[in-house]
């Protein structure tokens, strides 16, 4: 009667076991290092943490096309010689709307060096246009339901939460990430480290 109880506990116990080393096996796959999946939220919310490249260690240049809300093409190979900022997000996501008026501020202040373009993979115009008349938006966001402005990036950085910022440089080569909300200086720091290295 004793033995029974005991070898269902361990057995119990060694499927748990499986089970955790199979979810850890996943996240580890999927590359969210740095990441907490957060439950009911429907995003991965990153902590701000940022990652440069030195000039010589940066890929070659990277082009990201679509279309924006709007139906007009954005291209950012059309910005060589500014620097451009790609931020992924989408309307319901707390972390874009608590860095949208950062967004928003930089892309006012600095309209001749830098270049500002969303990037949503979730919403559908009606949803991403109410977004940017809440936060008077002033720069374009490709409509990337298939995925493929995320998948140009996967191939030189991975984007690991949303939002994730990530900065190009002059010659469209990435020179920084934000995995998750980017703070106002931090923005301004690593944009103004990139613009300095055309001087």
């Amino acid at each position: 009667m004793t033995r029974r109880p005991a070898r269902a506990v361990l057995t119990a116990c060694a499927v748990s076991l499986t089970a955790v080393a199979v979810l850890a096996g996943c996240v580890q796959d999927s590359g969210v290092t740095g990441a907490d999946d957060v439950i009911g939220q429907g995003y991965v919310s990153g902590d701000g943490s940022v990652r440069t490249w030195e000039v010589d260690e940066r890929s070659e240049p990277v082009t990201v096309t679509g279309t924006d809300f709007e139906g007009d093409p954005v291209d950012t190979s059309a910005h060589r010689g500014q620097v451009v900022l790609l931020n992924t997000w989408y309307a319901s996501c707390a972390p874009c709307r608590a860095e949208a008026p950062t967004l928003v501020a930089l892309a006012d202040d600095r309209v001749d060096d830098v270049q500002i373009i969303g990037i949503n993979r979730v919403d559908d115009a009606g949803a991403a246009q109410a977004f940017e008349r809440t936060f008077d938006v002033p720069y374009p966001s490709i409509a990337d339901t298939d995925g493929s402005a995320v998948a140009t990036l996967q191939g030189t950085v991975p984007l690991q939460a949303v939002p994730t910022t990530v900065i190009l440089d002059a010659q469209g080569r990435v020179a920084a990430r934000v995995i998750g909300e980017a703070e106002a200086s931090t923005l301004d720091s690593l944009v103004d480290d990139v613009l300095a290295e055309a001087s």
